[in-house]
C-alpha cells in the first residue's frame, strides 16, 4: 500500500513539473501570450481574437488550443469567445474539434490542480456537510457527463465540485469528454451562426429552438424524477408509521 502511494506521489510531482515546464516555455516562445489572453478574455473581444489567431497562420491551430486550455485551467476566465472565434477561424466541425480536444484537456489539468492541492481540506468539509455529502454521492461519470453537456455551464465550479468529490480521475476523464462534445458543439455553432447572421440566420434560429426543446424537456423530465422521488419517500414513511405497533 505505502509503495503504492510514493508511487502515485512521484507521479503527481512528475505531472506538476511537467506542466510548469510546458506554461513556462510558452511564456519564453511568446513573452506576450498570457497578458493578450488575460486581454481578450477579460474584454471579450471577439474580432481581436479571430484577428490573433490568424496571425499565426499555420500556427492557429496550435495556438488556439493552447489558449483554451490556459482559460479552463484558470477556471474562471470566460471561454465562449475562443469557442466563436474557432468557428469562424477553422469553421464549425474544425472549430468543435478544437475547442473539444482544448477544453477536455483544460478542465483534465484543472482538476488535477485542484485536486492534488485542496483534496484533504475539502474532504473534512465533505465529511461534515450533509449536503455536500449527497452531491459527493451522486459524482459518477454519468453525472460529470450530464453536468458538461450544458452549453455555457461554469467550468469552474463543476471542476471544482469534481476535484473535491471521490470521483476517480479515469471516471471524471470519460465524463468530460462525452459531455463535452455536445455542449462545445452548440457553443460553437451558435457563436459562428451570430458572427454570420447573414447568411446562417435560418439555421440559428432551428438550433436555439431545438435547444429550448431538449434541455426544456431535461429539465421537466428531472423535476418528474425529483418529485417522484420525494413522493415516493412520504409513501415510505407513511407505511413505516402504519407498521408500528
Amino acid at each position: 500500500m505505502l509503495p503504492d502511494r510514493i508511487h502515485e506521489t512521484h507521479l503527481k510531482i512528475a505531472l506538476f513539473l511537467a506542466l510548469l515546464i510546458i506554461f513556462g516555455g510558452i511564456h519564453l516562445l511568446i513573452p506576450d501570450f498570457y497578458a493578450t489572453v488575460w486581454d481578450l478574455s477579460m474584454s471579450g473581444n471577439l474580432h481581436g481574437t479571430i484577428d490573433y489567431l490568424r496571425s499565426f497562420r499555420g500556427w492557429a491551430v496550435f495556438i488556439s488550443m493552447i489558449i483554451n486550455i490556459v482559460i479552463n485551467v484558470v477556471g474562471f476566465l470566460p471561454s465562449i469567445f475562443i469557442s466563436t472565434a474557432n468557428g469562424v477561424v477553422f469553421g464549425v466541425v474544425g472549430g468543435t474539434v478544437v475547442s473539444w480536444i482544448a477544453e477536455t484537456i483544460g478542465v483534465i489539468i484543472s482538476f488535477f490542480f485542484m485536486r492534488v492541492l485542496f483534496r484533504n481540506k475539502a474532504q473534512k468539509i465533505i465529511e461534515t456537510s450533509k449536503m455536500l455529502s449527497k452531491i459527493d454521492h451522486y459524482t459518477t461519470w454519468q453525472a460529470m457527463a450530464i453536468a458538461r453537456a450544458v452549453p455555457y455551464s461554469p467550468n469552474g465550479l463543476i471542476t471544482a465540485l469534481g476535484a473535491v468529490s471521490h470521483i476517480s480521475y479515469r471516471d471524471y476523464i470519460i465524463g468530460c469528454l462525452i459531455g463535452k462534445l455536445p455542449s462545445v458543439a452548440i457553443e460553437v455553432l451558435v457563436g459562428h451562426d451570430l458572427v454570420m447572421m447573414e447568411g446562417h440566420s435560418q439555421r440559428l434560429a432551428v438550433v436555439l429552438f431545438a435547444m429550448a426543446i431538449v434541455y426544456g424537456g431535461l429539465w421537466y423530465w428531472k423535476r418528474r424524477q425529483d418529485a417522484q422521488k420525494v413522493l415516493h419517500k412520504i409513501e415510505e414513511d407513511i407505511k413505516e408509521k402504519d407498521d408500528r405497533p
